[in-house]
C-alpha cells in the first residue's frame, strides 16, 4: 500500500490540507477560506472553533479518497503570532483569535517602548515590540475578557498559536504543545537559551502555566484521536508558516535564503547557529535545520502582500478574481505615476510603524482603475526590495538569487517585475505550496518516510526563472518614485 503524509497549512485566509508522496508530489489538495473578523478599525480576528470545523472538514473530504492506512503521518503549519486562549476544560476559546495583523495592542507596545525596554525584548527574543507578535495579544485577552485572568491564573486556560490549537483537537485535547520557530514568535520566548523567559512573562504579566511545551520542529509530539480519523495517526511535523516555507525550499543550511508570497510577504534567511545582528530593521527568529532543530534566522516581514488584491476584490469589487491581475496589469505599459502604500495594519520591516495607514498617489485625470490595479502589483515588489535591501546591508554581500512561493507567485507579471526591480535573479519551484509541504518533510523525517533532509534535496523541481530586464536608469527613478511614497505615508 502507498503511504502520504498529510500536511495542515493553516493560513491566514484559508486552510490548505496537501497529501505529498514519496517524491514531494503533491497527490491531492484541498482548500477552503474562512472567515475574517474586523470589529474595529485596525483590529483583526478569525474564529478558532471555524478553523478547527473546516480542518476536520476538509481531512474527511481526503478520507473519501484515500484510506487512513494510507496516512504515514501529519504535519502542521500555520499563520504564526495569531493568538488563540481557550478553556481547557470545555474546549471553548474564551475569545476570538487575535491575528497577527490586528493593531489593537500598539500603544502598549508604545508604553513598553516609552518604560525603556526596547533593547531588552530585543535581545532575549530577537523581535521588536510590536502588536505584530503574540505576547501583547495573550495580555489583552487576559486583561479584556472577564474572568480570564483569574482562570489563567488557576490553570484553567491554555494559549497557543494556531499550531498548538490544532494539534490539542487533533490528540483528543491531550497534546498542549508548540515548535521552537512558533514559540520564537510570541515575544515572551528567549531565543538564546531556548526556554520561556521568565523577567518577559513578568513585565506582560502572563501566567507560564498557560504556556505549550516547546519541542523541535520534527518529532513525534502525539497521535491523533482515534474517533477523529478512525485510526491514531502521528502528528510529527510543527513549523511556523514561513520557517516550514523554508524548509520546503530546501533551506534548511546557512545562507539559504527565500520569501514567500501570501497574504503578507516574509523573507528568511537561514543564519545557522550565528544570531546575526541587524542594523537595518529586519529582525531575528528561529529556523530549523536539517535535522529539524532550531537554528537562527534573520527575517523581513511585509504585513500587505498578496492581501492587497484581495481587498481589490472584495472591498473595490473592480476586480472577480484575482487571477484577472496579471492581465490587467500587461494592459497599461506602467502605473501613469501612481503608487499604492497598502500599510492597511501598518508598516512592518525595515519601517516597523504602526501607525502607519494606506496611501495611493500620483493619481491624474488620466488615472484608470487599470493603473490602480498595476500599482497594487508593484507595492508587493517595491515592499519586497525594501526587505532585500535591508538583509544586504546586515551581511555586506549582494544576493544573486531569491527563492520564491506562495500562490502570489503564479502572477507572472509580478515575478517579472520583482527581478526587474531587484535586479537579481528569482527562481521558482514547480511545487509553491512549499509552507505545506515544508510542514510536510518536518513530519514524515520524524516518522522515517523520508530517511534525512539529504533525500530531500533530489525533489525540488524548478518552473521558471525570472531574470532582471529593466535599464538601471529604469529602475532607479521607479524606486524613486516608491521612496517618495513611503515617506509620505510615515508623515500622515
Amino acid at each position: 500500500m502507498n503511504k502520504y503524509v498529510l500536511s495542515i497549512d493553516a493560513g491566514t485566509t484559508g486552510i490548505t490540507i496537501l497529501l505529498l508522496n514519496k517524491g514531494g508530489n503533491v497527490v491531492h489538495k484541498e482548500y477552503s477560506e474562512f472567515k475574517q473578523y474586523y470589529p474595529r478599525p485596525g483590529w483583526v480576528e478569525h474564529d478558532p472553533i471555524e478553523i478547527w470545523n473546516l480542518s476536520q472538514n476538509l481531512i474527511n473530504n481526503i478520507l473519501k479518497v484515500f484510506s487512513p492506512d494510507e496516512l504515514d503521518s501529519i504535519g502542521i503549519t500555520n499563520q504564526r503570532e495569531t493568538t488563540v486562549i481557550w478553556d481547557k476544560n470545555s474546549g471553548k476559546p474564551v475569545y476570538n483569535a487575535i491575528v497577527w495583523q490586528c493593531r489593537r495592542t500598539s500603544e502598549y507596545c508604545d508604553i513598553l517602548k516609552s518604560d525603556g525596554l526596547s533593547a531588552l525584548f530585543l535581545k532575549k527574543t530577537g523581535l521588536v515590540l510590536d502588536s505584530y507578535f503574540s505576547g501583547t495579544k495573550i495580555k489583552w485577552i487576559l486583561e479584556n475578557v472577564e474572568k480570564s485572568r483569574i482562570n489563567a491564573e488557576n490553570g484553567n486556560l491554555l494559549f497557543g498559536t494556531i499550531d498548538t490549537w490544532l494539534v490539542w483537537n487533533l490528540s483528543g485535547r491531550k497534546c498542549h504543545v508548540t515548535d521552537y520557530t512558533n514559540a520564537s514568535r510570541t515575544l515572551i520566548y528567549n531565543i538564546n537559551k531556548k526556554c520561556w523567559d521568565k523577567e518577559l512573562l513578568n513585565i506582560l504579566n502572563i501566567p507560564s502555566c498557560i504556556l505549550p511545551v516547546v519541542k523541535s520542529s520534527s518529532c513525534i509530539y502525539s497521535e491523533t484521536d482515534k474517533r477523529l480519523l478512525g485510526k491514531s495517526i502521528p502528528i510529527s511535523g510543527i513549523a511556523g508558516d514561513q520557517q516550514s516555507a523554508l524548509f520546503g525550499q530546501n533551506g534548511f543550511y546557512p545562507n539559504n535564503i527565500k520569501i514567500t508570497y501570501g497574504t503578507g510577504c516574509f523573507l528568511l534567511l537561514n543564519t545557522g547557529d550565528k544570531k546575526i545582528k541587524s542594523n537595518s530593521g529586519m529582525i531575528n527568529t528561529l529556523s530549523i535545520d536539517s535535522d529539524g532543530n532550531p537554528a537562527f534566522a534573520l527575517e523581513g516581514s511585509v504585513f500587505i502582500g498578496g492581501a492587497v488584491v484581495q481587498w481589490i476584490r472584495d472591498e473595490l469589487k473592480i476586480i472577480n478574481d484575482v487571477r484577472e491581475t496579471e492581465k490587467i496589469a500587461l494592459s497599461v505599459n506602467n502605473t501613469g505615476g501612481v503608487y499604492f502604500v497598502p500599510a492597511f495594519t501598518g508598516l512592518g520591516a525595515p519601517y516597523w510603524n504602526m501607525d502607519a495607514r494606506g496611501l495611493i498617489c500620483g493619481l491624474t485625470r488620466g488615472t484608470s482603475q487599470n493603473h490602480i490595479i498595476r500599482a497594487a502589483l508593484e507595492s508587493i515588489a517595491f515592499q519586497v526590495k525594501d526587505l532585500i535591501d535591508g538583509i544586504q546591508k546586515d551581511l555586506n554581500s549582494d544576493l544573486v538569487e531569491l527563492m520564491v512561493d506562495g500562490g502570489v507567485t503564479q502572477n507572472n507579471f509580478l515575478m517579472q517585475f520583482q527581478a526587474d526591480i531587484l535586479g537579481m535573479k528569482i527562481n521558482k519551484p514547480k511545487n509553491i505550496e512549499t509552507t505545506a509541504t515544508g510542514a510536510g518533510y518536518l513530519a514524515g523525517l520524524a516518522t522515517g518516510y523520508w530517511e534525512s533532509s539529504s533525500e530531500l534535496l533530489k525533489v525540488r523541481k524548478v518552473d521558471k526563472i525570472f531574470n532582471s530586464k529593466m535599464e538601471e536608469k529604469e529602475r532607479i527613478e521607479i524606486w524613486a518614485g516608491w521612496k517618495r511614497a513611503i515617506n509620505r505615508t510615515n508623515s500622515l
